[in-house]
């Protein structure tokens, strides 16, 4: 009895984890892939792709579980766009800060001083790279925030039916003059 409640418990995590680790997996790839194009070295580095994937299941969860914190409430009987561009901003500064602490926390084991610090991140630091990497999570999180939010608001499998289910032929909104 306890394996099958695990059991359901693990499938339902599954499920609620599975679009927004599809969505994040697309995007960071997407993100990595641009970097490489530009960087013309894209066959020599498919590690920093795992590293991506890595990431997308990561933020895929913290997606979850975020918006099971009350703060991420505060507008959902507001007007969508307030809620997609709180929603946004919010994941996209935990993002920055994690993002920024991960390379305090690079420098600082490869044996950087914390005196060290502010020459590190004005002369060694790859702000344009960084920048450039954080402007395509906002725009991921904006879309993934929009069509979430356009999904609550329509109800459940609405969007679902809207996009991938054949409208009948006598259902079309548009009139036919």
């Amino acid at each position: 009895m306890a394996g099958s409640r695990v059991l359901a418990f693990v499938i339902k995590e599954f499920k609620e984890a599975l679009p927004p680790v599809l969505f994040f997996f697309i995007s960071f790839n997407l993100v990595e892939l641009t970097t490489q194009l530009i960087l013309s070295d894209y066959m020599a580095r498919l590690a920093n792709f795992m590293i991506a994937t890595a990431t997308a299941l990561i933020v895929g969860k913290a997606v979850l579980l975020a918006d099971a914190l009350p703060v991420l409430r505060w507008f959902d009987g507001a007007p969508l766009i307030r809620q997609i561009l709180f929603k946004t901003a919010a994941y996209w500064a935990v993002v920055f800060v994690v993002r920024f602490l991960e390379e305090l926390i690079e420098y600082l084991i490869g044996s950087g001083k914390f005196s060290g610090i502010p020459e590190h991140f004005t002369t060694h630091f790859a702000w344009h790279r960084f920048v450039a990497i954080q402007i395509w999570i906002f725009v991921s999180f904006l879309i993934y925030t929009f069509v979430v939010g356009l999904s609550e608001r329509l109800g459940e499998g609405e969007l679902h039916g809207i996009l991938f289910k054949r409208q009948a032929a006598d259902s079309s909104p548009v009139s036919r003059r």
